[in-house]
């Protein structure tokens, strides 16, 4: 098969295409023929040497795909054989076929694109869990997300929305200030021009917000923790700012906040078939019936991985990047 990946670290120029074997599915997998497969961040941040694969993940690249089950492996349900679906994997989804642990799939309905379902299960299993498990979000919450016109920040807003919280979100320009809003943001900060620590005090009433959703980590952890109400929830899932922060310990005792954080890839095939299941139940249906769907930014051939790589790094997407393996 064809895959595209890379021999040394680098920029967006190192990713090649490669000729592979063929994976086969081992006990609780399922082989998926790739039509697409989404771009992630921690995708970059591997090609650059910083993000390695857990042991026994495969090298190439790609956390999440769309496609058709094509071979099933021992303890995989008979069932799955030629079955659409998407899938959180731990990496390989920039290739014609990945293998997938049949837990991690979920079954799409007739109406949904393949392109549109690759864009789904690494930013909807990451919200899912950051937000509302180890947020603790609920109905009435108040949610602040950076990012808001990443792949992530569209889904957190999409989600929180669903779940009736308030949703506060940053972006850097006027244009994705209003992509954020047109989603259901209740307030768009445009964090070039305008201080989302103030912003949020005013918008709150000087009250704050129950949970913060950070991608940047570094000197925004500071900032943040001014912008949480009592008892509030402060989730890294990123430091693309930095990995420290320097932050004033009597105020979380004050405030008697909770800071936590998190990364998918590593967790246990048993955690995140758990997690899946609980996807499935609560949020799919929001999926399936149309009232959430990714925000799609642009398609990519996987020859062109490159380029979409660049565009992410760029910072101009809005939503979801995504690569077109072989359609569909």
């Amino acid at each position: 098969m064809t895959a595209v990946g890379f021999e040394k670290p680098g920029g967006p120029e190192v990713l090649c295409p490669q000729e592979m074997p063929l994976p086969m599915p081992g006990t609780n997998q399922v082989l998926i023929r790739v039509a697409y497969a989404g771009i992630n961040r921690p995708d970059v941040i591997q090609r650059q040497g910083f993000y390695p694969p857990p042991p026994g993940a495969s090298p190439i690249p790609g956390l999440e795909v769309s496609g058709m089950v094509v071979a099933i492996g021992e303890g995989a349900a008979p069932e799955m054989l030629n079955r659409r679906v998407c899938a959180l994997v731990s990496g390989g989804g920039y290739a014609e076929y990945c293998l997938a642990h049949a837990a991690h799939c979920l079954t799409l309905p007739e109406t949904m694109p393949l392109d549109v379902a690759a864009a789904i299960p690494e930013t909807l299993f990451t919200v899912w869990h950051n937000v509302f498990e180890r947020g603790w979000a609920r109905e009435g919450d108040r949610l602040l997300v950076h990012g808001g016109t990443s792949g992530i920040g569209t889904m957190a807003i999409q989600l929180a929305k669903a779940f009736d919280l308030t949703v506060i979100a940053t972006a850097g320009s006027e244009d994705k200030c209003q992509a954020i809003r047109d989603l259901g943001a209740d307030l768009a900060i445009n964090y070039k021009t305008q201080d989302f620590v103030e912003e949020v005090k005013a918008f709150t009433g000087g009250e704050g917000v129950d949970i913060v959703l950070d991608m940047v980590s570094g000197d925004y952890v500071a900032r943040n923790i001014e912008c949480l109400a009592d008892d509030g929830r402060h989730v890294t899932i990123a430091v693309l700012g930095g990995l420290k922060a320097e932050i004033n310990m009597a105020t979380v005792m004050r405030k008697r906040l909770a800071l936590t954080g998190s990364t998918l890839r590593p967790r246990s095939d048993e955690f995140k078939a758990l997690l899946a299941d609980e996807i499935y139940n609560y949020a799919w249906p929001l999926f399936s019936d149309g009232t959430i769907a990714p925000v799609m930014d642009r398609t990519f051939a996987l020859a062109d991985a490159a380029a979409a790589h660049a565009r992410m790094e760029g910072g101009e997407h809005i939503g979801k990047i995504v690569l077109e393996v072989a359609g569909g």
